[in-house]
């Protein structure tokens, strides 16, 4: 009888896993067919117009998700590759079909480099002599930065501008932790390395505030520059715009030369056809950048077998595999291994956007570069961040070429884990240990942290330090008292960064890749992206899979977006193992 009933719940169990998987294939097949229904071919006509619309996510490297479940449940993000963006806009350049730019965007969802090398692209663009339009309802800051290169800027009647410099915002947890009684304990080497700071004091330190005032001031000293040429102003003009906010309404941005005219959409409209060639009774033929991506244009095709290899480190570091967000030591190693034994790859280039995270994975990823070095051409080419970590993978390369406004540096290191201690004393909660050695008993986080526990991890961290010291004088060609001076956890711009030889060269990824070329001795060359992403069937179609999906979307459907950002900014610190080379803190410019 035991065995019968065992038997029936055993055919019951593989019929409810049959249907649930034959429900998700369903499910599955019905958004593919979906999906190729949707998918009309596009189409570009004469006398078209490309509209610059960049309020999704910008992304070095953005390629297509071959994730089933992100189409089933339409929740991939969607995301633009900045080089498609670039590509597609030197592609218009010399397409007969496109008369002109239409920058239409409520705000720029991308880091400051990226806007920069976006807003080069578009004076090259106008090199062509084809018109650069601008039209908001409003702007934010960065979208006036990217709309002032334009030939003539627009906004709504009752908009607004704003425009009064650059800020961001740190906030400190010791007031809480002390609340609490859940606190971080820290152990840090740099005077500078303030990832860590929000959770030992309740207000900025010095130190802090003068590295974040140094690199905000050079960042905006980027954009007032940029923004002074296009608009024939000069520097202290739009700096004195900026502090008593002369630009705050349509009639003072209008009085000051930022704006050329307040319009409604459809007068805006109206000059894009003048402007086109299209008569104002027929409809105006645009085509957004995503689309004239999708049509091939986000490529610079080359015939030539000889290749550069681009290999794209995005996002935090951490130890394992790592995805298209996260940088994972396995996949990069695995990327430069196989790039190096290709025999029509003759150059690499490393793309670097990211604030730093495990210094052991670091290490490896470094190690990896010093042996593909020494058999082809290496360049590094950094984004919004190349910092800490991100710094310890790049500071090998043969050159390194950074953006002006690309956040470098943050040479130091910390380690951090939690202590519920206090808590557990609070509620009533004691720990007990039991061990066979003086040092058997790992640390708990129920326990305060001894004395023997702080010392040795505060050795560890101490020889990490020594050790990226000593890779950056190496790969910079210093002495290690040349780094430390200006390393102890100091951010540096990329401009700044030219000054004190942690840069060689200020320029975008396609001057990096010019350069391999150079180094490589190449003159035709055709570009391959690395390293190749593939989604495990299995994995994907896992339940848990399913809602992790999901649940970030959901936290910021509920938290808001700003509150998220706390609540993944806290989760994110506690989360974090072994010795971090990391970014001194999250930044938020505004």
């Amino acid at each position: 009888m035991k065995f019968l009933r065992e038997l029936l719940a055993a055919i019951l169990g593989v019929f409810i896993a049959t249907g649930i998987m034959f429900l998700i294939f369903i499910l599955f097949m019905s958004a593919a067919a979906s999906s190729f229904g949707d998918d009309k071919k596009v189409t570009i006509k004469d006398n078209t117009i490309l509209e610059l619309n960049l309020e999704n996510v910008i992304k070095d490297y953005a390629p297509k998700s071959d994730d089933p479940l992100a189409e089933i449940f339409g929740i991939q993000e969607e995301q633009l590759g900045l080089q498609e963006i670039l590509n597609a806009i030197e592609n218009a350049k010399t397409d007969d079909r496109i008369k002109g730019i239409s920058i239409k965007t409520l705000f720029v969802n991308g880091g400051k480099a990226q806007m920069q090398a976006i807003r080069n692209k578009l004076i090259d663009f106008k090199e062509s002599g084809k018109f650069i339009m601008a039209y908001s309802d409003f702007y934010l800051q960065d979208t006036y930065y990217l709309s002032s290169v334009a030939d003539s800027i627009f906004v709504n009647p009752v908009g607004q501008i704003d425009f009064r410099g650059l800020s961001t915002e740190i906030l400190y947890y010791k007031d809480l932790q002390e609340k609490s009684g859940v606190k971080m304990e820290v152990i840090r080497h740099g005077k500078y390395k303030s990832a860590v700071e929000p959770f030992l004091e309740d207000k900025m330190s010095i130190a802090n505030r003068e590295q974040i005032s140094s690199f905000l001031n050079s960042i905006w000293y980027e954009m007032v520059g940029d923004i002074a040429d296009s608009r024939n102003k000069s520097i202290d003009e739009v700096n004195a715009i900026a502090d008593d906010l002369l630009a705050r309404t349509p009639k003072l941005a209008i009085e000051n030369n930022m704006i050329d005219d307040q319009l409604f959409n459809d007068e805006y409209e109206d000059k894009l056809k003048v402007l086109a060639g299209v008569e104002k009774d027929k409809e105006l033929n645009s085509v957004s950048i995503a689309d004239y991506i999708s049509t091939g244009k986000g490529k610079v095709k080359s015939s030539s077998t000889d290749k550069i290899a681009v290999i794209y480190a995005q996002g935090e570091i951490i130890y394992g595999k790592g995805t298209v967000d996260v940088i994972g030591q396995e996949s990069i190693i695995k990327a430069l291994s196989k790039t190096r034994k290709d025999d029509k790859i003759k150059a690499i280039v490393l793309r670097v956007n990211s604030p730093g995270g495990s210094a052991l994975a670091s290490d490896l990823i470094w190690r990896e570069l010093e042996l593909t070095k020494k058999e082809k051409p290496l360049v590094v080419s950094m984004g919004n961040y190349a910092a800490s970590g991100g710094y310890y993978i790049a500071c090998n390369a043969d050159e390194i070429i950074a953006e002006p406004t690309t956040i470098t540096g943050s040479i130091g290191v910390f380690g951090m884990i939690p202590n519920f201690s206090e808590l557990t004393e609070k509620i009533g909660i004691n720990a007990e240990q039991v061990g066979t050695n003086k040092n058997s008993f790992a640390y708990s986080p129920f326990e305060p942290i001894s004395e023997e526990f702080y010392n040795v991890t505060k050795e560890g961290v101490e020889d990490i330090y020594k050790t990226f010291v000593s890779r950056v004088a190496k790969g910079r060609k210093m002495t290690e008292a040349q780094v430390d001076s200006i390393a102890q956890g100091r951010v540096w711009t990329g401009a700044e960064a030219i000054e004190n030889g942690l840069v060689d060269k200020l320029g975008s990824l396609n001057d990096a890749v010019t350069r391999a070329a150079e180094l490589a001795e190449l003159s035709d060359y055709s570009i391959t992206n690395y390293p190749r992403y593939k989604t495990d069937f299995r994995d994907a179609f896992n339940p848990i899979s399913i809602i992790e999906l999901n649940k970030e979307k959901i936290l910021k459907d509920e938290l808001g977006l700003e509150n998220y950002k706390i609540y993944k900014n806290i989760k994110d610190f506690t989360k974090l193992k072994g010795v971090q080379a990391r970014m001194p803190f999250e930044l938020n410019i505004k």
